[in-house]
């Protein structure tokens, strides 16, 4: 009866493990879980939203190295008076109020240890679309990592619009 049950055990911990493995190999990872949970699509694409640009909300991706999260007030300028019955906008509110910001979780990031030096600005002088690098945002209800942002992909792209590849434009 022990080998059955032992035999039981690894057949489920191997179909358990042979599951996370093709879950990881999917490439679409699971979006993070937030303070509050802003869905771009309806922000951005829905027919009778307000179809707002990526720069209304990041208003800081021309001028800063990140394209910055909006702060509590941007998003109060429109729900003080709209969807203020909804639980996501009243916990917003709760945020507005004691002046403070959600603790967002970020979904695209370069590791500390890349010494990854990026700064949005040359690439929106450049013409590229927010979808380019980050994926269809707009038509997603949670934000999860759409475009796999590895050296390897950023070097394609540079060498593909003829835009240098020497290492010092990324790494300082």
């Amino acid at each position: 009866m022990s080998r059955v049950i032992r035999y039981s055990v690894i057949v489920i911990v191997m179909l358990g493990v042979s599951g996370l493995v093709l879950l990881r190999a999917s490439g679409k990872p699971e979006a993070p879980k937030q303070p509050i949970e802003f869905d771009h699509w309806q922000h951005v694409t829905k027919e009778e939203g307000p179809q707002l640009e990526c720069t209304f909300c990041h208003e800081n991706v021309d001028k800063s190295s990140h394209a910055t999260i909006p702060n509590t007030s941007t998003c109060m300028g429109c729900h003080d008076s709209i969807m203020t019955e909804s639980a996501e906008v009243q916990r917003l509110a709760a945020f507005a109020e004691h002046k403070e910001q959600p603790p967002w979780r970020r979904v695209y990031w370069h590791e500390p240890e890349a010494n990854v030096f990026y700064t949005h600005k040359p690439h929106i002088r450049a013409g590229l679309e927010c979808v380019t690098c980050h994926g269809k945002i707009g038509e997603m209800h949670r934000v999860r990592r759409e475009v796999d942002q590895t050296m390897g992909w950023c070097i394609d792209c540079h060498r593909a619009k003829g835009v240098s590849i020497d290492c010092y434009v990324c790494h300082r």
